[in-house]
């Protein structure tokens, strides 16, 4: 699902809600069948770990490698190593990174990068990732591949909740919109098979 909006509509605000860094001043809120306004402060980390969160500026660990920012998601939720060693080069593999395990991020691209930051999100196996502006600092070319990777996550049953500003990703993907205006939504577009080629 994209959650689409101008600057300030509430979108950044809708996802700290949904990862409790927030609290609503009304209403309710409910993820994997948890109710966050009753969720307790100590039991937030615990819930944190059934998702995976993707950010714009990457967020990886510099003196670390690519094998190593990836496990550090596994080993936060007490990952065995023989666990660690088995999953973390599967799922690069499925981001095509294979090759750059031993890399630091100083020496990949952006777009490499990126799918670091996707592999990190998606080692845990979580139930919901939430890509905030994931494309915001790859070219277009690579946008497309990085939602692509979602599309693909999201066909094999996870959950995918993706805030952009890129409209050209929108229309290409035809998934889900909800656009936000003023901390309210104002639409709600159901996903729409796209086109088959023949």
């Amino acid at each position: 699902m994209f959650i689409v909006g101008s600057s300030g509509a509430g979108k950044s605000t809708f996802l700290k809600l949904i990862m409790c860094e927030e609290k609503p001043n009304e209403g309710e809120i409910i993820v994997n069948n948890l109710r966050l306004t009753e969720l307790k402060r100590h039991d937030v980390p615990y819930f944190r770990r059934t998702m995976g969160i993707v950010f714009q500026d990457f967020r990886l660990i510099d003196n670390m490698t690519v094998f190593e920012n990836v496990a550090f998601a596994m080993h936060v939720v007490g990952a065995s190593t023989k666990d660690i060693r088995k999953r973390v080069p599967y799922i690069l593999g499925l981001v095509n990174l294979q090759d750059k395990e031993k890399c630091r991020p100083n020496e990949l691209s952006g777009g490499e990068q990126q799918r670091v930051g996707l592999a990190r999100a998606l080692v845990n196996n979580p139930k919901l990732i939430i890509a905030d502006e994931p494309t915001g600092n790859v070219d277009p070319a690579l946008s497309f591949e990085i939602v692509d990777l979602l599309s693909e996550i999201n066909r094999r049953g996870t959950t995918i909740l993706m805030v952009t500003h890129e409209h050209s990703l929108v229309q290409h993907f035809h998934r889900r919109v909800v656009e936000i205006h003023d901390g309210a939504i104002v639409a709600d577009t159901a996903s729409r098979e796209a086109p088959h080629e023949d």
